[in-house]
């Protein structure tokens, strides 16, 4: 089999992360880039996401999912970008050996001189939260219930209960009520809402479909279609509360129980993952532990804004570029900070910080809330619980990343420190 060599940069993923990173990776240095995207459009999950509140923070104006998505497809057609739809990327090596297959070229191997994983994420299934009950027709994930309404056009059911309260569950609750279903109800196994605040009032609230906190899902009914389910409370612990129960017919129940950012190619190329993300140790050029090997986006983990994807698959994107062309600053010789999180800090993003190159370009920290704070909090780095920098922040919620765009001061304070590891802490 023939190697192809002739890219500077492969892009594993057409979606927002992808299209930016391909586009900032050509004119970072005129890199030759390739995206290999296995769906029969770009865009990822966005041309399913008819709903408004994307771009805001890149282009300054609310889009819908599609435009949002169609606006870098237009940006990157006007580049000699190479695009290979309907490819599956089947393997990655730690030499960056690409192998992929269409039923056009057939089986491919490629050798880039640097790889973008971007991904994306998949829902998290049934079978992976351990629904008990019959495995009737009529359960789905809100994702599939997403593409079968706003783009095949089929209606999943009439009474729908939906579990979990992340956006696209939320927003499905919205998009089912317009198209005439009777949504029953949201339930949240845990205390509090797990998507953005948003939602919950433009979706859930404006449409009066009730949201039950600290319920789940005790049985499904139903033999070839789903009859009806029964309901449980749980207490602080999320155990089950003997008498809570309640039953419910329904013919649909809709899981919006998290995702889970897609990993397998990362793993097969030995790329280092975190164990809170489930992504791929990266650092602040978004650069994984295996040479030339770059992430951004939901692969890293999951994001809440759909613009801060973009945002870093612009820094792999440009990585990637010069790491291709020998451009990059080494970090031979380089302090690095390790980042892990603390009290009350699901997971941070990046990993790592080389604080002698912070400074050149916009460098994001992203972290996850794990406790919901609703007043004013702190958000701190410490080094042996002596605290290296902070800032404020007017709440805490699971449901909404904080980020924090390095300043100078910051940086400068970063610089100070001879600290080789430090712990992120909201109080």
């Amino acid at each position: 089999m023939v190697v192809n060599t002739d890219y500077d940069v492969i892009v594993i993923g057409g979606g927002p992360a992808g299209m930016s990173a391909a586009i900032e990776a050509h004119r970072e240095n005129g890199a030759r880039v390739l995206v290999i995207e296995r769906n029969d459009t770009l865009g990822g999950i966005l041309p399913q996401c008819i709903h408004n509140g994307f771009g805001a923070i890149n282009f300054g104006t609310d889009l819908p999912g599609p435009e949002y998505s169609h606006r870098y497809e237009e940006e990157l057609r006007e580049l000699p970008i190479d695009v290979l739809l309907d490819t599956m990327v089947m393997d990655l090596t730690a030499e960056l050996d690409v192998y992929a297959m269409n039923s056009t070229d057939g089986y491919l191997h490629l050798r880039p001189r640097a790889v973008v994983l971007a991904m994306g994420c998949r829902e998290r299934t049934r079978a992976q939260i351990r629904l008990p009950g019959t495995r009737a027709a009529g359960i789905y994930t809100a994702g599939t219930v997403q593409r079968l309404v706003n783009i095949e056009g089929y209606m999943p059911g009439n009474r729908i209960v939906i579990l979990g309260s992340g956006d696209i569950g939320m927003i499905m609750a919205r998009r089912l009520t317009i198209e005439g279903a009777e949504v029953l109800r949201v339930m949240e196994l845990l205390p509090f809402l797990t998507g953005l605040r948003r939602n919950y009032v433009q979706c859930l609230q404006d449409y009066d479909i009730p949201l039950h906190l600290s319920t789940t899902v005790k049985t499904i009914y139903g033999e070839k279609r789903v009859e009806g389910i029964e309901t449980i409370q749980v207490d602080e612990n999320l155990n089950q509360k003997p008498g809570t129960e309640e039953q419910i017919a329904c013919d649909t129940l809709v899981l919006s129980v998290g995702l889970i950012p897609e990993n397998e190619l990362s793993r097969k190329a030995g790329v280092e993952l975190d164990t809170r993300t489930n992504g791929p140790l990266v650092d602040s050029d978004m650069a994984t532990n295996v040479p030339g090997i770059f992430a951004a986006g939901n692969v890293t983990a999951i994001y809440d804004l759909v613009d801060y994807v973009s945002k870093a698959g612009d820094v792999a994107g440009r990585s990637a570029a010069r790491h291709a062309k020998g451009t990059a600053p080494g970090h031979a010789g380089k302090r690095a900070i390790h980042l892990t999180a603390g009290e009350n800090v699901g997971n941070i993003i990046p990993q790592y910080l080389y604080p002698d190159e912070l400074g050149e370009r916009d460098v994001f920290l992203t972290m996850r809330p794990s406790s919901l704070m609703e007043q004013m909090v702190k958000v701190e780095l410490d080094a042996d619980e002596t605290e290296v920098m902070s800032f404020r922040e007017q709440y805490a919620r699971p449901a909404e990343m904080i980020i924090r765009k390095l300043k100078e001061r910051d940086i400068e304070k970063l610089r100070n420190s001879d600290a080789t590891e430090l712990v992120a802490r909201i109080s």
